[in-house]
């Protein structure tokens, strides 16, 4: 780790960036807003030491085990059961609101540790219908308390490769971790290649998922999260590619994961699976057709030739991983969780951190089968009639001026 990084820099020693490169030209009052200031250097944020680190036990290992295939279970979406006002989630809130209208809210005041049934109820079907919701600076909310709660939701699922938390018998938790030991991986995955949702080649992947930050880098210091609205993406079609789409399935794969535990010397706990998807399905609390594809994990799309695959799997990439508004970024702080719904999501996350240490614990839970219903609707023509607002025109040889 660069000692600049973690020690005091001699103003001497700095480069010229403007009215900044001198900190000592000016005698402030020594208040938190002035020493702020005075120690300000553009690009840089203070690497916090882990010597006593509190969360240990959440370090990541890799238990040398073999587990036999996923078997399909009972899966009972409790968003079904919540209150379409979200009355008992949002009693004790201090404050809510979107970041976007396609994706994303924050809840503030609510712990959840403390959740009654009913305000879990109603949690599921607000993911359901948001796609991903935030809570800030949950310390009560411990691993046994995440565990919990994702088991409330459904069975708990266990990941084939990735690293599980130190103490035994959190072998369905999944550890991220990354600090200034770690290799830079900017080089070996492309921007659009790392959105996904999370293990969509098993038989059931999840539905509600949670992430807990434990420590990351500090605000400026990067590390941040995005996540991508199916629902969105679904929407973005004309409606000629949306019937297409609809009658074709895609085929998603473990095995490139496999293969790189395999690199790594690391155990590979279960078979690598290839499986079967509808590329578009329906949400089981909504009723709204998303599209069920992600880059990193989508390796062709079954019954047409190989070119007509290539091109509409490097289309969907493009819509997924370029279109602003179905996006929404969270920069995290200590404590902060991520509630997401993997079946109408697709998250990634973002380099350029280094050398701060980034840990968090997911906890993730077997949904459904994914499944399409022509019956189905569009999250965007629901919401639109709700709000009085137009028809989105979808014609694009229309002239327009760009206006930015």
């Amino acid at each position: 780790m660069a000692p600049a990084l973690i020690e005091p820099v001699e103003t001497g020693s700095l480069p010229s960036f403007g009215k900044w490169s001198s900190f000592k030209e000016k005698t402030r009052p020594a208040d938190k807003a002035s020493q702020s200031q005075n120690c300000y250097i553009p690009g840089r944020t203070i690497v916090e030491s882990h010597d006593f680190y509190e969360h240990g036990d959440l370090c990541p290992s890799f238990p040398n085990v073999h587990w036999e295939p996923l078997t399909e279970v009972a899966y009972h979406d409790k968003g079904l059961r919540g209150d379409p006002r979200y009355s008992n989630l949002l009693a004790s809130a201090t404050d809510v609101f979107d970041y976007n209208p396609k994706i994303g809210t924050e809840i503030q005041g609510v712990n959840l540790a403390k959740l009654t049934n009913a305000q879990k109820d109603d949690l599921a079907r607000l993911i359901s219908v948001r796609g991903v919701v935030f809570f800030r600076n949950q310390t009560e909310f411990d691993i046994d308390s995440q565990r919990e709660l994702g088991a409330y939701f459904g069975k708990l699922h266990k990941h084939a490769t990735t690293s599980v938390p130190r103490r035994p018998g959190l072998e369905d938790v999944h550890v991220v971790h990354t600090d200034g030991t770690s290799k830079d991986q900017r080089a070996v995955f492309s921007p659009t290649f790392l959105w996904h949702s999370d293990v969509t080649y098993e038989l059931q992947p999840p539905s509600y998922t949670s992430l807990k930050l434990l420590t990351g880098p500090p605000r400026g210091g990067g590390g941040d999260t995005l996540w991508a609205s199916q629902y969105a993406a679904y929407d973005l079609l004309s409606a000629p590619m949306q019937k297409y789409l609809e009658g074709l399935s895609a085929l998603h794969s473990a095995q490139m994961q496999a293969d790189g535990s395999i690199a790594a010397g690391r155990p590979v706990r279960r078979d690598p699976i290839v499986t079967k998807h509808p590329l578009i399905r329906t949400h089981p609390v909504t009723g709204w057709k998303s599209l069920f594809f992600n880059p990193g994990f989508v390796t062709g799309i079954v019954g047409i030739p190989k070119a007509e695959s290539d091109a509409i799997i490097c289309y969907l990439n493009e819509i997924i991983a370029t279109t602003q508004e179905i996006h929404v970024r969270y920069q995290w702080q200590k404590y902060d969780v991520a509630f997401w719904d993997n079946r109408i999501c697709n998250h990634s996350a973002s380099y350029g951190f280094a050398p701060h240490r980034r840990h968090a614990v997911r906890v993730a839970c077997q949904a459904e089968r994914p499944a399409f219903d022509p019956a189905g609707r569009s999250q965007e023509e629901d919401l639109n009639a709700l709000f009085n607002l137009p028809k989105v025109d979808k014609d694009g040889t229309r002239k327009s001026n760009y206006n930015d």
